[in-house]
């Protein structure tokens, strides 16, 4: 039986630019139908460049990116944007749109009819923990919170299978952070969809993903479960990268028994 082909697929890709500089250097990584991939790198390491190259924001040099099998770089890349699903920090709600017609913009553009576009806001407000008083709001009456809660509804409107994401939380306080995390991860899992999402926070990496994929200057050093990198990183670069998580803890708890001895 021949085996489905992943969801999305790099291979062997290098991304280079003008000035020389290489953002890509032959990355090959496959994410499975339904899977959480997260990828962490220090800044500059071309996170954001392996996103922008799934929906052709931007092309590749060599090597070829494919997106449920189709080769993106022969795919019209309107219609490709629009079957996949973007949040990204700072959350870019149109300013001068209520809430309801910035989570319609997709099904508009694809000719849904105006009854389906009003029942779809109404179930994307639900599926996001939003009450229907949000719909004619404008984003500034919004919260942060919020804010990227409607950009997760706006991404998930016209039913992506994908949904890529480039640090949506890094903006928000942290408890709201934690809650929005929380609740995307139910919506991956209940909705059966294909998350890639870059983010700097490890412990959210650890947390949400099932896979995590490590960049670094351009290449792909090593990935894996949380579970085999936290216990068995081979590269020595993630293996202190794994460590972050670990190292908070530890003086969080110190911090604790010292204000028990006060």
């Amino acid at each position: 039986m021949t085996e489905a082909p992943a969801a999305i697929a790099f291979e062997n890709v290098c991304k280079s630019y003008g000035d020389g500089v290489n953002a890509l250097d032959r990355v090959s990584l496959a994410v499975a139908e339904r899977e959480f991939l997260t990828i962490v790198g220090p800044s500059g390491s071309g996170k954001t460049t392996l996103l922008r190259l799934i929906n052709r924001l931007a092309e590749a040099s060599s090597g070829r990116v494919r997106c449920q099998g189709e080769d993106v770089q022969t795919a019209d890349p309107i219609a490709l944007r629009r079957r996949i699903g973007y949040v990204f920090q700072g959350v870019g709600l149109f300013p001068h749109m209520t809430v309801a017609e910035n989570i319609a913009i997709t099904p508009r553009l694809l000719g849904w009819d105006r009854a389906r576009i009003q029942a779809r806001v109404g179930e994307m407000l639900e599926l996001v923990r939003l009450s229907p008083e949000y719909r004619d709001r404008f984003p500034r009456e919004l919260s942060g919170g919020e804010a990227q809660r409607i950009g997760v509804a706006r991404a998930l409107a016209a039913g992506p299978g994908i949904v890529l994401m480039d640090e949506p939380f890094g903006a928000l306080d942290p408890l709201t952070r934690e809650s929005v995390g929380r609740d995307y991860r139910r919506l991956h899992d209940q909705l059966g969809l294909t998350t890639m999402m870059i983010t700097h926070d490890m412990l959210e990496a650890l947390l949400f993903a099932d896979r995590i994929a490590v960049i670094r200057d351009g290449r792909l050093i090593e990935q894996g479960t949380p579970q085999a990198l936290m216990t068995a990183a081979k590269h020595e670069y993630v293996r202190e990268l794994m460590q972050t998580p670990r190292r908070q803890a530890e003086r969080l708890r110190a911090l604790t028994e010292q204000n028990g001895k006060q």
